[in-house]
């Protein structure tokens, strides 16, 4: 006759579920999937018609500079004067060679507004690519 122990009732759960953590994979990646337009702009500019989309760039060459029409400055996000701009521009393309800064200027902003941001670039070397907006009205 067989006799059966008490160690054969107690079996350990050698097994991960793994759903929990799917499940939270998930709600990252659709959260990401939103956010992450969201981020590309951080301020509320019109941009002008025309032109067509950019060719890709390295993303670590590009520098961001947004010019709403009442004449605030930012680059990579954060409000800054003009001369605060000029002068991280100028230390970035001794670094990097390759440096474009990607301007992005409210379309009733006035000329003189980009004058100060072209002399620059233009002094240095460092080449200027202009937002537009490429849809037809």
């Amino acid at each position: 006759m067989r006799r059966f122990s008490q160690r054969s009732h107690m079996v350990t759960l050698s097994e991960i579920n793994i759903t929990p953590l799917l499940d939270l994979a998930f709600v990252l990646l659709i959260i990401f999937i939103i956010t992450t337009p969201l981020l590309t702009q951080s301020i509320n500019l019109r941009l002008p018609h025309g032109g067509q989309k950019s060719p890709k760039l390295d993303r670590k060459d590009i520098r961001t500079v947004e010019i709403t029409s009442t004449g605030v400055y930012a680059f990579e996000k954060q409000k800054l004067q003009l001369s605060q701009i000029t002068s991280q521009l100028i230390h970035e393309a001794k670094m990097n060679p390759n440096l474009v800064v990607y301007v992005r200027a409210d379309k009733d902003s006035r000329y003189e507004l980009l004058a100060g941001l072209f002399d620059v670039c233009q002094r240095f070397g460092i080449k200027i690519s202009l937002a537009t907006d490429p849809t037809t009205k």
